[in-house]
């Protein structure tokens, strides 16, 4: 039986640890700053320590081109997302760095998103039976805790309110996670500008997708004149939030076995030279 597999959002993580501690870390001689780096690699050794032990740990960062084919069909997606910070940029090769070091691998799909490698890596994983956890704080992986093994990791909330699987999903939002870019696509989803029909919120979007119906099942005399006008562009944003679970990706990135325990991120950086 190979070990279950904690999938990493790795931006994310990136993101969390350059902008989550409350003062900078920097080299002894005080002018790089470390805190991507430190943060990253003592994030995940914590995740690993305290949900992961056992699991085959994979990383996921987003290419630079990744969101162009999905810019192509709307030219606002992301739009509003401000340039990161330089050190954040400076600090992602060092991450890299140091996930070689210590052995976990990564991966950094050209012309892809880490939304669909890690969707395609689940999916791939789920076929041999794997359970699999994905770290990461994007709605969008929702629409894959229609399978009871699949659950998403936020080491950021308190310890019981850390997983979210497919049974929270109902009662939390009103729809199915198998309806989550149905969902999404009436809505609108803010985090990647996606727009969403204009008077249709969480409940009434909820409504309309009621006993698991499909944008394509909705009644027509349910929408008004304005959301039919509309429904071209809805099932554009549909598309767009849909994961692609069969991203053409390199063979065998995955091994099945389990990854070894992950070193203090102070003696990480100590063996790379990074103080």
């Amino acid at each position: 039986m190979t070990a279950p597999l904690l999938l990493v959002d790795g931006h994310y993580l990136l993101h969390r640890a350059w902008y989550g501690f409350a003062s900078r870390i920097m080299s002894r001689d005080k002018t790089i700053d470390r805190t991507g780096v430190f943060g990253f690699t003592a994030l995940l050794r914590k995740a690993q320590t305290q949900h992961a032990d056992g699991f085959e740990i994979f990383v996921v960062f987003d290419s630079e081109d990744g969101s162009q084919a999905r810019s192509g069909q709307d030219n606002n997606y992301k739009a509003q997302r401000p340039a990161p910070e330089p050190g954040l940029i400076d600090s992602l090769a060092l991450v890299k760095t140091a996930l070689d070091h210590t052995e976990v691998r990564w991966i950094e799909q050209d012309g892809c998103e880490a939304d669909d490698v890690i969707a395609t890596l689940a999916t791939s994983a789920r076929t041999e039976g794997r359970a699999v956890d994905i770290m990461t704080t994007d709605k969008d992986y929702i629409s894959l805790l229609g399978d009871p093994s699949v659950r998403l990791l936020n080491t950021g909330f308190a310890m019981e309110s850390r997983y979210t699987v497919g049974e929270h999903i109902l009662p939390r939002y009103g729809v199915l996670a198998e309806q989550w870019p149905d969902f999404r696509a009436l809505m609108g989803d803010p985090t990647d500008n996606i727009a969403g029909i204009r008077g249709i919120g969480a409940k009434t979007a909820a409504r309309l997708l009621a006993n698991g119906r499909r944008l394509e099942d909705i009644p027509s005399d349910e929408l008004r004149p304005a959301w039919t006008e509309q429904w071209p562009q809805v099932l554009r944003w549909r598309k767009m939030i849909n994961l692609d679970t069969k991203t053409a990706l390199p063979r065998s990135l995955l091994t099945g076995v389990p990854t070894a325990p992950l070193p203090a991120a102070a003696r990480a950086l100590e063996a790379l030279d990074l103080w």
